[in-house]
This record gives structure tokens, C-alpha cells and sequence, in this order.
């Protein structure tokens, strides 16, 4: 009897440490679980999709958001593909071939705008801020070089403003041979930093207009397009004398002795937007929560860049031959805060590549009102516009309600504070973070217009 009641004793007692023994993982199931579902919330319309990229290191929100898992955490199963240029990616996302690209910020405003191939495009995340130089050839650059001041170590003066390319132009001029550059798209940020460089110091790179859709006329440097892996070796070719591209082929220039970057984009417009994430209308209407877990995979990407640390881990992704395929110590170059110019002279520039500080992932209304006012200061746009339809238009294709339902997501979530969710109207401050000092206000865009020397001019109307 009493082994009995031992037995049975040691049988109670086991049943009482094994309960007590599992509240605290009953807890934290419950506390996963919680979580769990917090991320499972949205029903997913379509888990898998592929996405296109061009080889330029402002791909790597789609790399890391694919390589540290935070599609799947979504429910989505991504396939990224590299493109070969600009034009085939924007008509692959239009003709359905790819769900979502890696884009030019004008790339969907132009085709919501009136130029170029016209499609109802919408973007809810920007990729990134600044990550954009102008380099020009060995030769040209010691013919710049006794036209720009120095500091008392002998090194240029930045930033370097296009006035010291003028005497260039100038000699090439006289001597009866156009002065070339080039850049990646008509509708590429590239093509307007490198005209408001040229612009800003009285060098005009030329009109848009229906005859000339080259963009060429009364053209003192003549802009073409190269696609932007192949810019070092036209440039080493001699077949252009300069462009103006993202990483890593500014620092590929330098690495190779072929050319020197002589400004970058964030001397030009301090922080400005570069690439963005692109999905046809027609794909976020019929695929609502899909949209919101793709923004909600590449805003956790874009932290994931600019948590210090980070970065290096970064370059080795994207150095694999599927993403970008460089070289690291040339990625590393401007991935990890710093900039080098002339061979030797490598400085500091902690901004270069922004990826979500400074809001850099909300699509911005103001942000795409500055690509339409540059759209219409060169011709793009042939024919004034009132001042209301900048925002109108703009608001058709920047969609920061997708980004917020995102953010707001992830906010509750645990994965970024709800202090990083901007209290906005969706435009920016006015600010004069420009290379030639210009005020820019996206709620007056007409003004903005008409304060260049160079390009069209418009009559304030609505």
C-alpha cells in the first residue's frame, strides 16, 4: 500500500513539475505566437514573384531583403533577376513579365507623365538617397585640374562645380570636336544631376523637343545613354569624355586608372532620392496585401543597410555574381562611408549611400514633383502645365499610403519605432540643398521653373 501511494505520489508530483515546468514556454509560445500572427495578418494573393534589378549597389534593399530571409517572413518567395538596361526592365514590368523592378525614380513618372512609353505605374517605397558621381576621363581631368582651387595640401576643393569644365568644352569647341558625356536614361536621375551640373555654371546640355528626342539641341556637351556597367569601358574607349552613373562604376573608373570622379549627386541636391521600387496599378489592385508585405520586406531591408555594422556583410552580398557582381574593395569603396576621387584622395562622405535614414524609403510627393519640374525645364514635357497639376499627377504614381499601412505594420510588430514613421503631408520642406543654392518648394513648382537661367519657362496658372 505504501509503495502504492509512493508510486502514485511521484506520479502527481511529476504532473506538478512538468505544469509548473511549462508555464514559462507556454508564455513565450503565446508571446511567439502573438507575433507570429502579427506577421501573418495579411492574406497574401500572390507569394510568388520576380523581381528585376539593374548591377548598381542601390539594388541592395532588393539583395538583402532576398538573402537575410525577410521576403519569406512576409509569405513571399522572391526570385531577383538582373536586367540588362533600363528600357527593357520598365517594359517587362508593364507587359507583366516581371511583378515589381528595381527602377529610375523617373522612370514611372514619365510614363505617367506623357514621355516615353506611357503606362499607370505606381511606386511605394524609395530605394534609397544619393549614390550618384560624374567622372570624367584621365585627360579631361588634368585639363579641369589648373582651373580648381585647392586646399593647402594641394588637393581639390569640393565640391567641384562644372566652371572648371568650361575651359574644356571650350577647347574642344574651337578645335571643331563636341564635347561627350553620358548617362544612363533620358528619365534617369543621372541625365537631370548631370544637366543642373552642367546648367548650374552656364553650360547648356541641350533641349528636348519633337524633333530632337536626343535631347540635343543647342547642345554645348552632347548627353547620350549608356548603360551603366558599360560606362567604364566607353569612357576608356574615348568614346565619351565623362558620365555621370551610380556605384560601382564610378569607383571602377578609379580602381582601373581610366577616370576621376569629380563631383557626386549629394553635392548636387543633398539627399536626394535616387532609385525606387516600381509595380503596375493594375498589380497592387489586384494584389493589395501582396504590395504591403513586398514594402514592408524592403523597409526592413533598408534598416537592416544603415544599422551600423552592417555594411560590410553588405558588400559580400552584393558581390556575388547574381547581384552586382564587383569587385568588394571596389563596393566597399562608397558602401562603407567613404568616397575615394582622384586615386589616393579617398574622403569621408558617411552619406553617400543612405538607405533609410532620413526617411529614405517614403515615396515622397515633393520628390516626384522635382523630376516633372526638371521633365519640363528640358523638354520632356513640351507644354506648360498649371501649378496643380504637379501634384495631381504626382499623386497618381507616389503611393506613401501603401508604405504607411506597411510601416505601420511593422511598427506594431516590433521591428522600427513608430518614430520613424514621418509626420508628413507627403511634401518635404522647402530647402536650398542644391549646388547652385536654388529654392525648392514641390508646392510651388512653377516658381522652381522659372528660376533657371537655362531651360524652359512657364506662367503661373492654374
Amino acid at each position: 500500500m505504501k509503495s502504492t501511494l509512493f508510486g502514485l505520489s511521484l506520479v502527481i508530483l511529476s504532473c506538478l513539475i512538468h505544469s509548473c515546468g511549462d508555464k514559462k514556454p507556454k508564455a513565450e509560445a503565446a508571446v511567439s505566437s502573438e507575433k507570429k500572427s502579427a506577421t501573418e495578418t495579411l492574406e497574401i494573393e500572390k507569394p510568388q514573384l520576380t523581381f528585376g534589378f539593374i548591377k548598381l549597389t542601390d539594388m541592395a534593399p532588393l539583395a538583402i531583403a532576398k538573402e537575410k530571409g525577410f521576403f519569406e517572413e512576409e509569405g513571399l518567395f522572391v526570385s531577383v533577376e538582373a536586367q540588362s538596361n533600363w528600357k527593357n526592365i520598365l517594359d517587362r514590368v508593364i507587359d507583366g513579365q516581371l511583378d515589381g523592378s528595381h527602377m529610375l525614380a523617373g522612370q514611372p513618372i514619365a510614363a505617367g507623365a506623357g514621355f516615353g512609353r506611357q503606362a499607370e505605374l505606381v511606386t511605394p517605397f524609395s530605394m534609397d538617397l544619393n549614390g550618384n558621381g560624374i567622372t570624367v576621363s584621365n585627360d579631361v581631368w588634368n585639363k579641369m585640374k589648373p582651373h580648381i582651387p585647392s586646399n593647402e595640401d594641394g588637393k581639390p576643393i569640393h565640391p567641384i562645380k562644372a566652371e572648371s569644365l568650361k575651359p574644356v568644352i571650350d577647347s574642344y569647341k574651337s578645335s571643331g570636336k563636341a564635347f561627350k558625356m553620358g548617362m544612363v536614361f533620358p528619365v534617369s536621375t543621372h541625365n537631370y544631376e548631370i544637366r543642373y551640373w552642367l546648367a548650374a555654371a552656364g553650360i547648356h546640355p541641350g533641349m528636348y523637343t519633337k524633333d530632337n528626342i536626343q535631347g540635343q539641341v543647342d547642345a554645348e556637351v552632347l548627353l547620350s545613354v549608356t548603360p551603366p556597367p558599360q560606362m567604364p569601358a566607353t569612357l576608356e574607349a574615348g568614346t565619351i569624355y565623362g558620365y555621370c552613373v551610380g556605384e560601382p562604376w564610378n569607383q571602377q573608373a578609379v580602381f582601373k586608372g581610366i577616370g576621376v570622379p569629380v563631383t557626386t549627386n549629394y553635392d548636387i541636391w543633398k539627399n536626394n532620392p535616387e532609385k525606387v521600387f516600381v509595380m503596375t496599378k493594375k498589380f497592387v489592385q489586384e494584389n493589395p496585401n501582396t504590395a504591403i508585405a513586398v514594402t514592408k520586406a524592403l523597409i526592413k531591408a533598408g534598416k537592416w543597410l544603415d544599422t551600423p555594422g552592417n555594411r560590410k556583410e553588405a558588400v559580400k552580398i552584393l558581390s556575388m555574381p547574381q547581384y552586382v557582381g564587383a569587385d568588394e574593395v571596389v563596393l566597399a569603396n562608397s558602401m562603407t562611408g567613404t568616397f575615394e576621387f582622384e586615386k589616393g584622395d579617398k574622403r569621408s562622405m558617411p552619406d553617400f549611400n543612405v538607405f533609410y535614414r532620413y526617411n529614405a524609403t517614403y515615396p515622397f510627393y515633393s520628390d516626384g514633383v522635382w523630376f516633372l519640374t526638371q521633365m519640363r525645364r528640358w523638354g520632356q514635357i513640351p507644354e506648360s502645365k498649371p501649378a496643380d497639376w504637379y501634384g495631381t499627377k504626382i499623386k497618381e504614381i507616389y503611393r506613401p499610403d501603401i508604405w504607411l499601412k506597411a510601416a505601420t505594420l511593422l511598427v506594431e510588430e516590433g521591428h522600427i519605432p513608430a518614430t520613424d514613421i514621418p509626420e508628413t503631408d507627403g511634401y518635404k520642406s522647402a530647402t536650398t540643398d542644391f549646388i547652385d543654392g536654388k529654392n525648392f518648394d514641390g508646392k510651388d513648382p512653377i516658381a522652381y521653373i522659372n528660376s533657371f537661367k537655362i531651360g524652359n519657362k512657364d506662367q503661373a496658372k492654374n
